[in-house]
């Protein structure tokens, strides 16, 4: 089968397309015939070797979120079949035409293929810091990198909550929050005045989707205490005292199926920036380092 594979740590000029053997399911696993891969910062950040308690070491083949097809059933599985097409988190690389995974749900008939693939990270990510927050109706969320794929979902499951967000972002991006019922502020210096323009009687947690440096100024926002800030992506969490929240695939199924189902019925938005094929990963990678994307980078095998 095809994979994109990396031999060593480095640059994206590190991936490969390359020929390599087909998984094939062991117990309580299923084989995907991937037809669309997402590309997410921790993929990049496994490959630059910044993570190695995370990488499955060497060669690897990138990628842990895609949708698909089963076309093969491993021992004890009993709620997949061959032929059900689905989406969630992948044991294998999902840069491949193949790959094996265990935390799958149905994907919805009508439901692209690409948002299919975009929506496990996203929302479990917003879904588990929202409860760590503790995010209840009536309360205020600032939310840093707001229009990026994960903080936007995080800004919808916000809302949903019944809480007023504040999203930071750039100007270009203004209009496309206020789209999804935050309001917007840009991020940069004078942040934490702006903020107070719009929330005067503060902030009642902060959730950081960026990790652009923005915990100093959560903290002040916050009156000086660390309480109720999360980060999913600055490693200065620790030195200031702030929790940081890593994970994935650790959400109940069901909740993964009701937010394809939403996504289906248009009642949650995760934009696709750009589909590549498979062999341009190097591209969506650079792409993905750059950062400020709106949504999603994915692949097709």
């Amino acid at each position: 089968m095809k994979a994109i594979v990396y031999e060593e740590y480095g640059g994206p000029e590190v991936l490969r397309l390359k020929e390599t053997e087909e998984p094939h399911p062991g117990p309580g696993q299923v084989r995907l015939k991937v037809v669309a891969a997402a590309v997410n910062p921790i993929d990049y950040k496994i490959r630059r070797g910044w993570m190695p308690q995370m990488g499955p070491g060497l060669p690897a083949v990138p990628g842990s979120e895609a949708a698909g097809i089963v076309d093969e059933v491993g021992e004890g599985v009993t709620d997949r079949s061959v032929g059900d097409e689905v989406l969630g988190w992948t044991d294998t690389g999902a840069y491949a035409s193949y790959a094996l995974a265990t935390n799958v749900v149905p994907k919805p008939a009508d439901l692209d293929w690409e948002t299919a693939a975009a929506l496990p990270v996203a929302t479990e990510t917003s879904a588990r810091v929202l409860d760590l927050l503790g995010l209840k109706e009536g309360e205020t969320l600032l939310l840093h990198g707001a229009a990026g794929a994960v903080g936007g979902v995080g800004v919808q499951l916000a809302v949903a909550r019944g809480a007023t967000v504040i999203g930071t972002a750039s100007p270009a991006n203004h209009d496309y929050l206020r789209s999804l019922g935050a309001i917007p502020v840009a991020y940069g210096e004078g942040l934490a005045d702006r903020v107070r323009a719009v929330a005067p009687k503060g902030v009642d947690a902060v959730y950081d989707a960026a990790g652009q440096g923005a915990l100093p100024v959560s903290i002040e926002l916050r009156g000086g205490t660390t309480d109720r800030i999360v980060t999913i992506a600055d490693p200065a969490a620790a030195d200031l005292g702030i929790t940081f929240s890593g994970g994935g695939g650790g959400r109940p199924l069901e909740d993964i199926a009701g937010y394809a189902r939403l996504a289906a019925e248009g009642r949650l938005r995760v934009p696709i920036v750009r589909s590549f094929p498979l062999a341009d990963a190097a591209e969506a990678h650079e792409r993905s380092e750059a950062g400020h994307s709106r949504g999603k980078l994915i692949l097709r095998p």
